[in-house]
């Protein structure tokens, strides 16, 4: 059994120093690897990272990323990444990685996505451009993850896990004020997940949204936003194939 430790949405700041560490102290009894699902900033400054970095670095299991919007707001992601991967988390952007626990190899793809709805509705890549370059940002992010996870099968893991910060499915944005479901993630995300495949998907962003969905292919979609887990982290299960 695989066991996967989550959070999104933290959103630390220079006021924030030591108020989550303690909560990892016991994190390798409880967890094989700690995901989390972007928005760890609240504005994306390097003095923001720097302190998500000391609260998450140095742990005993592997720590694995992708930023979020507020992440993105100084318009200084790469210097967030860099300063993140300073302190050993590897952040993730339309790409993938890979973890062995206990014989059997976890992969993680991932992505921070992007907005624009859900079957029925949903934003076109049609008309201005600036509408073309909002859906194509969102096309481009989800066929990024789906390459991610096509690789990860390649690579022969036993497990895939795709996270992202923009929700797959508009299950987990049940509370959420439906005019802003746009806004809040993709459909795109979710055809991605089921095209390559995936074992659990997990997601940020909707704060006022709800813990469990499904994709339309049932893969296991949990918003492990901090607001509505409630807690430090969220642990998940997963079990390797047999034979």
């Amino acid at each position: 059994m695989i066991r996967v430790a989550a959070v999104g949405d933290i959103h630390l700041g220079p006021d924030s120093r030591g108020l989550l560490r303690p909560a990892f102290a016991t994190l390798d009894e409880l967890a094989d690897v700690l995901l989390l699902a972007g928005d760890l900033t609240r504005h994306g400054t390097p003095e923001e990272a720097a302190v998500v970095g000391e609260e998450v670095g140095g742990l005993p299991v592997p720590v694995i990323a992708v930023l979020g919007n507020h992440d993105y707001d100084a318009g200084r992601p790469e210097e967030v990444t860099r300063i993140l991967a300073s302190h050993g988390v590897q952040v993730l952007e339309r790409s993938s990685t890979a973890v062995r626990v206990d014989g059997t190899l976890v992969g993680v793809a991932g992505t921070k996505g992007f907005g624009g709805g859900f079957a029925g509705r949903s934003a076109g890549e049609f008309g201005e451009p600036e509408m073309k370059a909002f859906v194509r940002h969102s096309r481009d992010c989800a066929d990024g993850l789906r390459t991610a996870l096509d690789r990860l099968a390649a690579e022969g893991c036993d497990l895939r896990i795709a996270l992202t910060h923009f929700a797959p499915v508009p299950d987990t944005l049940a509370g959420e004020p439906t005019e802003i479901h746009p806004f809040l993630g993709s459909y795109l995300l979710a055809e991605a997940i089921d095209g390559a495949g995936a074992d659990l998907a997990l997601h940020g962003h909707a704060h006022l949204g709800t813990e469990r969905g499904l994709t339309a292919c049932g893969v296991r979609v949990r918003n492990v936003a901090q607001p509505v887990i409630g807690r430090a982290f969220a642990v998940y299960r997963l079990h390797p194939p047999v034979g």
